[in-house]
Formats: structure tokens, sequence, C-alpha cells
């Protein structure tokens, strides 16, 4: 279970900092900054591993108890 839960916290942290990066340096236009949505798209990607880890760590659990 600790397994996937810290990659969601990762991930979570570095999409926030990407975010708050693309808030803080281009308020009219959001895509100019290439380095705030990488780290969010790096930030996501963490999140969407760490629930495939967690959903996997339950499920082969859940098969060990019957």
């Amino acid at each position: 279970m600790r397994k996937g839960i810290i990659p969601i916290a990762l991930g979570t942290a570095v999409t926030l900092t990407g975010v708050s990066m693309l808030n803080r340096r281009h308020t009219d236009n959001r895509v100019d900054n290439p380095y705030a949505w990488g780290l969010a798209g790096f930030g996501l990607a963490h999140i969407v591993l760490g629930a495939i880890d967690t959903v996997r760590d339950n499920r082969h659990n859940e098969d060990d108890f019957f």
C-alpha cells in the first residue's frame, strides 16, 4: 500500500508546483511556459502510476485472503 501512496504524494507536489508556475509566470497566456506544463505532466503521470500500484496491490492482497 505504501508503494503506491508515495508516488501519489510526489505527483501531487510536482503537479501543484507546475500549476503554480503557470499562474505566477503568465497570467494572460498559459501556453508559453513549457517547463510548467512539463512539470504538471510528470506530476500527473506519477499520480496515475501510483494509483495503478495502489489498486493492483489492493486487488492482489484481497486474493491472498480467500
